[in-house]
């Protein structure tokens, strides 16, 4: 599926140039050349830049499975694995290196988040009897991934008040709202394919999450609108500290040799970084083409021509480009989204709703790209459809709330 895929994208470039070129755009060719270079370079560029904090993760990982705290951790979660995984062992690395990422990315943490999400990966395929074929456990996780809850989405605080907001965090409770419904169509559509069935060990932990869930709201949404950014950053930023000493101070506990085994867990962080460029720069370049030729604006175009043909609000197409390239490149939404609130101002309707949709969902090519790269898996079976489903559930789901909030 995945050479179609990828395939499809170079085709349905070159016949959108194509057209371009024989209605007068004599320069499309050379960009879509251009843009296969710019992507390769670019690729390299994220694979270089991963090098320093997947070094510095695995390191602080190996710290972890040394002191003993990933199979304390692994545990304490078994009944909820041994249900969502069930191929994965009582107390095996996988089970702490998944709960790590996943806690990572709901506090906004995209520097640790990738790096351990990328040491689970890793402990999941060494569970993997089909080498190439992704497994029912990493599909899961991969879905996860892509629609994980965001809790503090610091960084589009940050471009909004960079961009000059009157209230920076207004967008802190449909920005959850919305990343809560993805990640539960991803996981409510890989149980329905997997067959997992929903006990009541299962229900207890959702609804001890979605409690949390509820306080952590209510806790943030009480915070005067000036301090919910500056609260936020210090909670993601303390948390990740605290973990941090944690694992030195159990290490030394355990009487680890801290150092050593740091030093050695960065010796794979660096490989690993190493090995994700052939993956990078092939799904980087498939989307650049794709994106270079004009498809994306053509589909903006028409999905605008289509509400002004049946009369219904249009408002949200402005913002529409930033869901088109979510799922593909966050560099690319990132910019897309400065684009939209400098375009049509930080405070109007398509700048609040750009911000809700940046928050919304992950870019699921590009975790595909990098998991699954990571581990040498070429056939994903169903990964890439739930991922897709969860973007758009979350993408739904941002535009009906920004609507609901911001009228």
């Amino acid at each position: 599926m995945l050479n179609y895929i990828w395939g499809g994208f170079f085709l349905i470039g070159a016949v959108v140039a194509l057209l371009r070129f024989l209605s007068g755009d004599a320069t499309i060719f050379q960009s879509l050349v251009q843009s296969t270079f710019d992507s390769a370079k670019m690729s390299a560029e994220i694979a270089l830049g991963l090098v320093g904090v997947l070094a510095l993760w695995s390191g602080f990982f190996r710290i972890a499975e040394q002191a003993g705290l990933i199979a304390t951790l692994g545990r304490w979660l078994s009944p909820l694995f041994s249900r969502l995984m069930p191929e994965v062992p009582q107390g095996h690395p996988a089970q702490g290196a998944v709960t790590m990422n996943l806690a990572a990315n709901m506090l906004g943490l995209d520097n640790a988040a990738t790096p351990l999400g990328l040491k689970a990966m890793q402990e999941l395929q060494s569970l993997n009897p089909s080498r190439d074929t992704a497994s029912n456990a990493q599909i899961l996780f991969l879905v996860l991934n892509t629609s994980s809850v965001t809790l503090l989405p610091v960084t589009i605080f940050l471009y909004r008040a960079q961009m000059g907001a009157a209230d920076p965090t207004l967008v802190f409770i449909p920005i959850l709202l919305a990343t809560m419904a993805s990640s539960l169509a991803g996981l409510v559509a890989v149980m329905l394919i997997q067959k997992i069935r929903l006990d009541g060990v299962l229900l207890a932990w959702f609804g001890g999450f979605f409690l949390l869930m509820a306080t952590a709201l209510y806790w943030l949404s009480v915070l005067p609108g000036g301090q919910l950014s500056t609260v936020s950053s210090a909670l993601a930023n303390g948390t990740l500290l605290l973990v941090i000493l944690g694992f030195i101070l159990a290490g030394w506990r355990r009487r680890v040799p801290v150092y050593e085994q740091f030093v050695e867990g960065a010796k794979e962080g660096f490989e690993t970084a190493v090995r994700l460029i052939p993956y990078l720069v092939a799904m980087l370049v498939a989307i650049g083409v794709f994106r270079a030729s004009g498809a994306l604006d053509y589909v903006a175009q028409g999905m605008k021509a289509l509400c002004d043909w049946s009369g219904w609000d249009n408002r949200f197409v402005d913002a529409l480009p930033v869901a088109l390239m979510k799922p593909f490149s966050g560099g690319g939404a990132r910019a897309m989204l400065l684009d939209v609130m400098g375009t049509h101002g930080v405070d109007s309707f398509a700048g609040r709703l750009a911000a809700v949709m940046q928050g919304s969902t992950e870019t699921t090519f590009y975790v595909l790209a990098v998991y699954f790269g990571v581990v040498g898996i070429t056939r994903i079976r169903y990964a890439l459809w739930c991922g897709l489903l969860a973007d758009g559930v979350g993408l739904t789901t941002a535009v009906a709330v920004s609507y609901w909030f911001f009228g």
